[in-house]
């Protein structure tokens, strides 16, 4: 289609620009001025030229190897550049509303309009400077904050305490096993402030309000195993598979925790395509 050519040209240029190494982009700090440039930054800027067109922030990608989890997306840094060559002329919009570090692990939580407004949370692990792995979970945005006022984006975005990552960390993965996997409802409170503030955009803040939501029927879920945990700080995200409404599904759930407890959450529900559906075989976690 004609309305394609922009970005069908926007992507030739971003993949020789990864090929030919485009260090263009490396070594300028946020600040505009020379020095080492964060991986959070270069995540950030990566995410920013999906709507700004910049070919420049694709070099930290490891042309060689980039492992892709994103189901609807082919392997590779082709795969990516096909996706975007199918984009409408203009219609991408990227909003990152908060970004965390574990190690070679960037995490970002990002406001979306992508094919329409979707609320997103990416991985990306680095290699040797470079980016060779991507995750991501995307859920539709929906038209009206929840029940307590709250959208899937709002609230705190600064980690704080970040002495306490590592147990951080463990709290939220014992919580995710030993309550909504293994199904123990009765220590919620052990893990969870009884006021905690809640931006599912189905359920109300607090204990009460996510007992009422799974109480009434309207929501079915089931957590099978838990993936991945990360974190930095305050904050934590934890990959987790299960299903959801009977359907195959991916769950992201961010956590901020707040001494030793978890404070307040967002996620995000995507369902799993069927294998035959599949546009890599990396699988979703």
């Amino acid at each position: 289609m004609a309305n394609h050519n922009c970005f069908e040209t926007g992507v030739l240029v971003f993949t020789l620009a990864a090929l030919a190494g485009c260090a263009g982009a490396q070594g300028k700090s946020s600040a505009g001025g020379e020095g080492p440039v964060s991986k959070k930054e270069q995540v950030v800027a990566l995410l920013d030229s999906i709507q700004s067109g910049d070919p420049g922030p694709v070099a930290v990608v490891n042309p060689d190897k980039f492992i892709q989890h994103d189901l609807n997306e082919a392997d590779g840094l082709a795969g990516f550049g096909a996706l975007l060559a199918q984009l409408p002329k203009g219609s991408a919009r990227v909003h990152n509303v908060r970004v965390y570090q574990d190690g070679d692990f960037v995490f970002t939580h990002t406001d979306y309009d992508f094919f329409g407004p979707k609320i997103g949370f990416d991985i990306f692990r680095f290699e040797n400077g470079k980016i060779v792995e991507h995750w991501d979970n995307l859920q539709v945005t929906p038209s009206a904050p929840n029940a307590s006022g709250h959208s899937m984006i709002d609230g705190p975005t600064e980690a704080t305490d970040l002495e306490q990552t590592e147990a951080n960390k463990r709290v939220v993965e014992a919580f995710l096993n030993d309550v909504l996997v293994q199904g123990h409802g009765d220590k919620l409170a052990s893990y969870v402030e009884p006021d905690f503030e809640q931006h599912n955009p189905k359920e109300a803040d607090g204990i009460t309000g996510l007992t009422q939501a799974l109480a009434s029927g309207a929501v079915s879920i089931k957590f099978d195993q838990v993936h991945r945990v990360l974190g930095e700080g305050s904050f934590v995200l934890a990959c987790s598979e299960g299903t959801f409404n009977g359907a195959h599904s991916a769950f992201y759930d961010l956590f901020r925790m707040h001494a030793g407890k978890v404070a307040e959450h967002w996620d995000t529900i995507e369902t799993i395509p069927p294998k035959a559906e599949w546009k890599n075989q990396n699988g979703k976690f």
